[in-house]
């Protein structure tokens, strides 16, 4: 089933009952394949179907004057177009960083299963909220941060959302995402990035090669970003714990 990790975390917080979870088991879906820079959907699109990610990294992004600004990277389990349902256009583009596995819900199906369901209602209400407490720790982190701690908290950022879904082995975690894309991502030029993820290896915090990071202090690079993982405890479930 691709939508498991994020029907155990529905479970884990909203007490689904049974007939609300054979409606997620039951949810019908088309599984999709997506090649690096591959979009699921782009901006001016009436997608009628939302997306929940399987496998692999999505991001939020658009071109603002001449750069391309990415808003948000998404990681198994989540739905990154939810508020499709209500908002028909979408002002931005869904893209793939790397390889990755989406699977597509119809939004005919997602509206009458809500319909006949407070309990989930309720549930999918709850995530769309985190996923705005992520976006406002992104602009404070965009916004008051130099280079250097501002690449530090995305990676504690993203190395804390792939550990609750099981995607970080001994503080390893594959990141097929490009310097441009960290660019693109935290605001920076790339060889800003570049000097700086040198730094990052040069005082022994992280090892980042061939697209795999590892974080060898998570006590100093966590202190260094002024990285908190409160914002994201929501999203753990019981099995992540």
């Amino acid at each position: 089933m691709p939508h498991r990790k994020l029907i155990a975390r529905l479970q884990a917080f909203s007490g689904l009952m049974a007939e609300d979870r054979a409606r997620l088991e039951d949810m019908p879906h088309t599984v999709k394949a997506l090649a690096d820079g591959e979009y699921v959907a782009r901006r001016g699109d009436r997608p009628q179907s939302c997306a929940i990610v399987v496998g692999g990294f999505l991001a939020r992004q658009r071109v603002v004057s001449t750069r391309n600004q990415i808003s948000a990277f998404y990681v198994p389990g989540d739905r990154p177009d939810l508020h499709t349902l209500h908002v028909p256009v979408l002002d931005h583009d869904l893209c793939s960083i790397g390889p990755s596995t989406v699977a597509l819900v119809p939004h005919v199906y997602l509206r009458q299963t809500l319909a006949n369901s407070a309990t989930l209602t309720a549930a999918f209400w709850r995530e769309t909220l985190i996923q705005s407490v992520i976006h406002r720790e992104w602009i404070d982190n965009l916004a008051a941060r130099q280079a250097l701690p501002r690449i530090a908290h995305l990676v504690c950022e993203l190395a804390a959302r792939l550990g609750i879904v099981g995607l970080v082995k001994d503080s390893r975690f594959v990141l097929p995402f490009s310097q441009e894309d960290l660019a693109d991502a935290c605001g920076l030029s790339i060889v800003h990035v570049n000097r700086t993820i040198q730094e990052l290896r040069r005082r022994g915090l992280v090892d980042w090669s061939n697209h795999v990071v590892e974080v060898l202090q998570p006590d100093p690079l966590e202190q260094l970003a002024e990285f908190s993982a409160l914002y994201l405890q929501l999203l753990k479930t019981p099995a992540a714990r």
